[in-house]
């Protein structure tokens, strides 16, 4: 069992005090901290106390016994997950993911065309999908996934902007939901787009100001966003979007396809091992407006969860993503034995436990701490009073 030093990503749109606060650093940070990235990226891999390394060194030396054979043979010797804590004050970019095969043919092409590892310009970093599960540890608001035609035009009707009405018609007398991707088209593609947002946002500002009706909370996040991202047709494109605020304990699953924005909130967010992003908007990064439309998948739903309960002082979320499991443990006085299977990486959140590996190995977790489990420590077992999120493989 080894004690990780992650990796924190100081992203533009991160807070100052949420990262900061879990490590038990001094508030506020002196920058934005966005992201803290707990595994084996190559890009951000997280450090361990073995001979100085970092933890994909540290698995590519042993797959098998750090993995252990079959997650190895699965996943090709990389770890399959990726655990972040992610806290956001400004809202990220419009973006989709990739599928495997489309994240496999994506970076095939990009390395065909000659762009170097880390150029801006990439879509596809890595040759891996990345469908994710965003766990909210505060309110978390998010943009997920298209509105139905109906909503859509009636959103648009709402903002009585003259530019849109045309729009509005053809969607209210649609029944598919590629018509709702024609209309972001359509949104994403405009020309010379300033002044169709400044009325946009004008008409966000009176429906957010009169506080009733079914979008005035959709239109006060676009508000809000367009404060951080002046004349981005991409506040536009939001209003497209199902508008959600996740409570504390409620996740969103992003599977490959669904479009996404997340707008401000701090919470957990587990993904399969890439950093695939395709982005349209929302953002200072590379956008490729194409290469999202053709990613794009309107029928997908980007469903609410809440937590099953496996057993006493222990959560988890039912996805159908292969590369990991989310599981949450409370522990107050108990003595649980992790669960899962495979590698794992354990966050404390709050509190303190003392793990137990089967050679008798012991390690102290306090909050804001996390710890890479080996496959060859199973079982672990977990005793304290603390609060845990536990990253593992999927099923088989």
């Amino acid at each position: 069992m080894d004690l990780l030093r992650p990796v924190v990503r100081p992203y533009p749109w991160g807070t100052c005090t949420a990262i900061a606060d879990l490590q038990g650093r001094p508030v506020p940070a002196p920058g934005p901290e966005a992201e803290l990235w707990m595994g084996a990226h190559p890009s951000a891999p997280s450090g361990v106390d073995r001979a100085g390394s970092t933890l994909d060194a540290v698995i590519a030396a042993d797959p098998d016994r750090e993995l252990g054979p079959e997650c190895a043979k699965r996943f090709s010797g990389r770890l399959p997950f990726l655990l972040k804590v992610l806290s956001a004050e400004k809202a990220l970019s419009i973006q989709v993911h990739p599928s495997r095969a489309q994240a496999e043919a994506g970076f095939a092409a990009e390395n065909e065309r000659g762009l170097p590892p880390g150029d801006p310009g990439r879509n596809y970093v890595d040759d891996w999908p990345k469908p994710e599960l965003l766990y909210a540890l505060t309110p978390f608001e998010v943009a997920a996934g298209l509105r139905t035609p109906a909503d859509a035009a009636a959103i648009l009707r709402a903002l009585a902007v003259d530019q849109l009405q045309p729009l509005a018609g053809r969607l209210s007398a649609a029944t598919s939901e590629q018509a709702v991707a024609g209309a972001l088209a359509s949104v994403l593609e405009w020309p010379e787009p300033a002044e169709l947002v400044a009325a946009v946002v004008a008409a966000c500002a009176r429906l957010a100001a009169a506080g009733s009706g079914p979008y005035a909370d959709a239109c006060a996040a676009a508000v809000r966003v367009a404060a951080d991202h002046p004349g981005d047709i991409g506040v536009l494109a939001l209003l497209l979007m199902r508008h959600e605020v996740l409570q504390p304990g409620q996740a969103v699953f992003m599977p490959a396809g669904g479009l996404h924005a997340y707008l401000r909130g701090t919470g957990i967010e587990l993904l399969a091992n890439s950093d695939n992003v395709v982005r349209s908007g929302l953002t200072g990064k590379h956008i490729d407006v194409p290469e999202l439309l053709k990613l794009l998948d309107p029928a997908v739903l980007v469903p609410v969860l809440s937590p099953r309960v496996l057993a006493d002082g222990v959560t988890w979320f039912d996805t159908p993503a292969p590369e990991f499991r989310l599981y949450l443990l409370d522990l107050t006085g108990l003595s649980v034995t992790l669960p899962g299977h495979g590698p794992r990486i354990l966050l404390c959140l709050d509190g303190a436990c003392v793990l137990r590996s089967a050679s008798g190995e012991t390690l102290e977790l306090r909050r804001g701490a996390s710890c890479f489990i080996s496959a060859a420590d199973a079982p672990v077992h977990a005793a304290g009073s603390a609060h845990l999120a536990l990253a593992t493989p999927g099923a088989p």
